[in-house]
């Protein structure tokens, strides 16, 4: 049993979420262009120096669970489900992902309406590929991920970029993994 966070943990946690949520708070209501890193640390009654020790960059204050969803995407692979494959529970937790951000629509026009964010969004979710490619290699036994994990990563992890542009993303979701999948079925067979 893992023991419950400290009172230091809680008080760091405390003070992450209300920069983020302060940020997106103002980055909502006036336009994240309009919004200076030092209005969000008084909005937080922080020091600008203290959101920088939890934020690196004004385009991470709107970004604030990266590692829970790098987590996220690992679980997705190595808790899948007896029989299930690799790129099925991927596709699931896209498609739960596409759920979830529909009841967000404010958030995902600011995203898509703000080029530095999109441009983040971007590149969080290639930064997530070495990560997944070793939770795939790992599945399959391997220790250090082949061409073909390393590919599936980023195949995955670029349809989340595809699928924010398209008009239909829960029908580009299913196309792209129809061709992701059939393609994975053939090469995994060489590989186990």
């Amino acid at each position: 049993m893992v023991p419950p966070p400290g009172r230091r943990e809680r008080k760091k946690a405390a003070t992450r979420k209300a920069i983020a949520d302060a940020a997106l708070r103002l980055f909502l209501e006036r336009g994240y262009a309009e919004v200076g890193v030092r209005e969000v640390a008084n909005e937080a009654d922080v020091a600008t120096a203290t959101l920088f020790a939890y934020f690196p960059s004004k385009e991470a204050l709107v970004f604030d669970c990266e590692e829970a969803e790098e987590s996220a995407l690992v679980e997705a692979v190595t808790g899948r489900a007896p029989g299930v494959s690799i790129p099925e529970a991927l596709h699931r937790k896209f498609q739960a992902d596409l759920r979830d951000a529909a009841g967000l629509p404010e958030f995902r026009r600011l995203i898509s309406e703000t080029p530095a964010l999109r441009e983040y969004a971007d590149r969080m979710w290639l930064r997530y590929e070495k990560t997944l490619a070793a939770a795939i290699a790992a599945e399959l036994g391997y220790s250090d991920p082949p061409p073909a994990c390393r590919a599936l990563a980023r195949f995955v992890l670029d349809a989340r970029v595809l699928v924010r542009e398209e008009a239909d993303p829960v029908a580009a979701t299913e196309q792209i993994f129809a061709l992701i999948s059939s393609g994975w079925d053939r090469m995994s067979t060489a590989l186990t």
